[in-house]
């Protein structure tokens, strides 16, 4: 028994040596000197008992304008404990340390910490990277980069945040979870710069900002840079000003999921003017959707028909901003529609399915050049699907992932054709702009496609195993580097079959995938019967619908037996 004692002591010992302490043990926090002594204990449990403020003991040597050498306040790093503000604040919290990475009132916090009931108000904060007003980096630091953060809850910060890359009212850099949290304030910076969080990796969950956020690259009224991490039942209210790729809600929105998240289009202005970008709702939309609990019904908007929304009226097609974002529901096209009278709008993010049921569309245009994503479907997600559906005389300009009918493609696009002009600068396609992992069968394009970087007739950018097979193009192609008739930029391996582009039409002898024929062979059946696709000749003026093409031969290029 004895020498049991002893083990059980030595054990506890060494837990005490590498940070662990019992789970009985609070730390009350009252003072600056408190809160500046969780760094030599960053695994306990901490408790604020009161408001932190300038008049608070240790404000002058801790967290005013003039300790540690002008710096203010000295960023706790590596917390792995909980700290629980108890609905307590941290206020007039100064720091001035631009030339320093991972800055805020915690540097960075670690896997497995929970930070909950906790504002920091009157903030005052500048950094380099990783910047934030309470925490700059919500996940650790290693040699081979981050990992998994903590846990904030109930959190929020108000006041002035700076920093370069990755900088945002609450957070800088979040690879953890933050949950009913939010910021208000100015937030500023170049890259990834956003009102509640500069990068955001992992999850964020009824969370809202009502910044206004300045930056240059990847800016948004939440979050700056959205790489698959998921935002969920969450908005923005502040204004945002950027030079490439800004939004509302999201400014560069690389795999992740939005869902439910929103920012009032009417009211939210973006460098000096309404645009939509993935969020946007209408005024009494938004306004509706807050005062019933962040939610929507479908039902009362549109009607079904065999498991599918129908979409009648460019009224109708007008509600996929407040629900396309849903991967649950379909909708289909009833009647074609004109958006003559609907200048830059187009609908930013789909999650959903889409049946064109081989109607069209027509006069789609936009034209702002700093915001990416721009399509008839800005963004289509992994699970998102479009078939059947025409994009005639679009004239839409953009800056990078811009495609007559999608500009960001991670789903399914079947059976569409697209024509008209589409310009961008990087990523740049007729039918698609960039192809991430999507998949692209039966369509074709035309018109005129420009950029500068991975621009093509069909589609601008595929990549990450994303496939095109037999579609064809037969626009003008031009840009400055990576263009092809029919794919501009083909990466890792991606299968480009069965498809076509007209050598001609497009001024371009070259494409990362597909085949080159002269404008007499693409309309010939020969060339594409060959090559084992569903195609019939049929006489001018008619239609075979059990081919998925008709051609009249030697007459017409290929078309889908829907279009008449």
């Amino acid at each position: 028994m004895a020498r049991a004692g002893i083990f059980l002591i030595a054990v506890a010992l060494i837990a005490g040596m590498v940070g662990c302490i019992p789970a009985s043990q609070d730390l009350e926090i009252r003072t600056w000197y408190d809160l500046d002594a969780v760094r030599d204990e960053l695994y306990g449990h901490y408790f604020l008992m009161n408001n932190l403020d300038s008049t608070t003991p240790g404000y002058g040597g801790l967290a005013n304008p003039t300790a540690n050498d002008g710096k203010g306040w000295d960023p706790i790093d590596d917390f792995a404990g909980i700290f629980e503000g108890q609905g307590y604040e941290i206020r007039e919290l100064f720091i001035n340390r631009s030339d320093e990475r991972w800055v805020g009132l915690f540097g960075i916090v670690e896997e497995g910490a929970v930070i909950k009931n906790l504002g920091v108000v009157d903030v005052s904060v500048s950094g380099s990277d990783y910047t934030g007003g309470m925490v700059g980096h919500n996940g650790g630091v290693s040699l081979s980069g981050p990992y998994a953060g903590g846990t904030l809850t109930d959190c929020y910060a108000a006041g002035n945040v700076n920093g370069r890359e990755f900088v945002g009212g609450l957070v800088g850099l979040n690879v953890g979870t933050l949950i009913n949290s939010h910021s208000n304030g100015n937030v500023t910076g170049l890259a990834r710069v956003g009102g509640l969080v500069g990068d955001n990796w992992e999850i964020l969950s009824n969370c809202y900002a009502t910044c206004t956020v300045t930056g240059q690259n990847g800016v948004g009224g939440l979050v700056g840079y959205n790489y698959y991490g998921t935002v969920n039942d969450s908005y923005s209210a502040g204004e945002v000003i950027g030079e490439k790729s800004v939004g509302g809600l999201v400014g560069e929105n690389q795999g992740g999921t939005v869902s439910n998240s929103y920012y009032d289009y009417e009211e939210v202005l973006i460098n000096g003017e309404n645009i939509i970008t993935t969020g946007a709702l209408f005024d009494e939309d938004f306004d509706q959707w807050l005062a019933q609990n962040r939610f929507l019904d479908v039902n009362e908007r549109l009607s079904q028909e065999d498991g599918h929304y129908v979409v009648n009226t460019v009224a109708d097609f007008r509600e996929l901003l407040a629900f396309g974002q849903d991967s649950s529901l379909k909708f289909r096209l009833k009647e074609d529609l004109d958006l003559a009278t609907e200048p830059n709008f187009y609908i930013p993010y789909l999650a959903g399915e889409f049946d064109g049921n081989g109607h069209k569309i027509s006069n789609l245009s936009f034209d702002f050049d700093f915001i990416s994503h721009i399509g008839l479907f800005g963004y289509l997600t992994p699970v998102g699907k479009i078939t059947q559906v025409g994009v005639e005389s679009v004239n839409i300009t953009g800056e990078d992932d811009v495609g007559g009918l999608v500009g960001w493609n991670e789903g399914t696009v079947s059976s569409s054709n697209s024509s008209g002009s589409v310009t961008g600068d990087m990523h740049v396609g007729g039918l698609v702009g960039r192809n991430e992992g999507g998949a692209v069968s039966d369509s074709h394009s035309a018109g005129s496609v420009k950029g500068s970087y991975a621009v093509g007739g069909l589609v601008g950018m595929d990549e990450y195993g994303g496939a095109v097979g037999n579609s064809y193009s037969t626009g003008d192609v031009t840009g400055d580097g990576n263009v092809g008739g029919l794919v501009g930029m083909n990466d890792y391996g991606c299968s480009v079959s069965n498809s076509f582009w007209d050598t001609q039409a497009s001024g371009q002898a070259t494409s990362d995938g597909g085949t080159g024929k002269n404008t007499t062979e693409m309309k010939n059946i020969a060339t594409f019967s060959v090559a084992g696709w569903s195609i019939i000749a049929v006489a001018l003026n008619e239609t075979d619908p059990a081919y998925i093409w008709n051609i009249v031969n030697n007459t017409t290029y290929p078309f889908l037996s829907w279009e008449s």
